[in-house]
């Protein structure tokens, strides 16, 4: 059985001198509380809790954090403001938060860091559309954004979710020649014909959005290469360095329980289910993209319009053939 013991210690009383002829002296006193577990041996006592005091001419504020200041490497090259950046992206992924995010105060006592180090961090993650700040309320977690696709139309996931007013930018996988006989029957061309691959995990804010897979002929995709795919999309890229726009196509829908290491990228339970889209892109009638898009379905919509002139517009159900 652990035995948990409370020692309360007096670390140190700061006096702040604020001299004008109108206004008093302050006397700040802060007095910090080291909650410590151990095993049994009181060599191996470890602070588990920081309860800080602080007392400002009379004026009382109390804060109790859990001690996470063993998560902030202080000799490492990368701001410790950056770490803590990536310490709450990590923990709202994880849910955390759902009760309330803490605030600046807590966070400085929980982490052992500065109030500057800690405001950039938030500063960062307000500018991410993470957080929401508002005047007189408490800082708060923002609605995770859902991207909405019309059903039916050339659409660029990219220019989706910009149009939402969230940052994204892509992590490029792969991007290389590559040779797939399916791929290629589908593309229309010869089984052993290059084929340019491209692979990126889509990003919104510090979110992953969507795991995307594309192939083009590199007869007329080649120049793709070279291409920076981190904050642009496939369809600018295509028409800037090949001269190439899709006039049309087909897209088939459906929900599909991701593969487990797909589910790590996209941050899902192995038993979530996703959206997976599977498009077939023409330049008039020629083939030129063969793409799958792997979406979290709770961040994606697709819309449809119908009328009594048009109604919908049907396909047959068989799937687009791809490796």
């Amino acid at each position: 059985m652990n035995e948990v013991t409370t020692v309360s210690q007096i670390l140190g009383r700061d006096h702040f001198d604020m001299h004008s002829e109108s206004t008093p002296c302050p006397v700040v006193r802060m007095y910090v509380h080291v909650v410590y577990t151990s095993s049994g041996s009181a060599e191996k006592l470890a602070p588990a809790r920081v309860i800080r005091h602080t007392v400002i001419n009379g004026w009382e504020d109390t804060v109790s954090a859990d001690d996470l200041s063993a998560r902030m490497d202080r000799s490492s090259a990368l701001p410790l403001w950056a770490q803590l950046h990536a310490d709450l992206v990590s923990r709202i992924a994880a849910g955390e938060f759902s009760d309330g995010f803490p605030g600046e105060h807590a966070l400085t006592a929980s982490y052992g860091l500065s109030r500057h180090t800690v405001r950039e961090a938030l500063r960062q993650l307000r500018n991410d559309g993470v957080l929401v700040a508002e005047r007189g309320r408490a800082t708060r977690l923002a609605d995770v954004p859902v991207i909405e696709q019309p059903l039916g139309a050339l659409y660029s996931l990219y220019a989706a979710v910009e149009a939402q007013g969230v940052s994204q930018h892509s992590i490029v996988r792969a991007l290389e020649l590559r040779q797939d006989p399916a791929v290629a029957a589908t593309l229309e061309m010869a089984p052993d014909a290059p084929l340019v691959y491209l692979e990126r995990l889509r990003m919104a804010g510090e979110l992953p959005l969507a795991l995307d897979y594309a192939w083009l002929p590199a007869e007329v995709a080649e120049p793709l290469l070279s291409a920076d795919f981190t904050h642009t999309a496939l369809y600018i890229e295509l028409d800037t360095r090949c001269g190439i726009r899709l006039t049309g196509g087909r897209e088939d829908i459906a929900a599909v329980v991701p593969q487990p290491a797909e589910a790590t990228l996209l941050d899902l339970d192995e038993r979530t289910a996703a959206l997976s889209i599977r498009r077939l892109g023409h330049m008039r009638s020629r083939p030129i993209e063969l793409r799958r898009t792997l979406i979290r379905g709770d961040r994606f919509t697709v819309s449809a319009r119908f009328s009594p002139s048009e109604g919908y517009t049907f396909v047959t159900a068989d799937s687009l053939a791809m490796s």
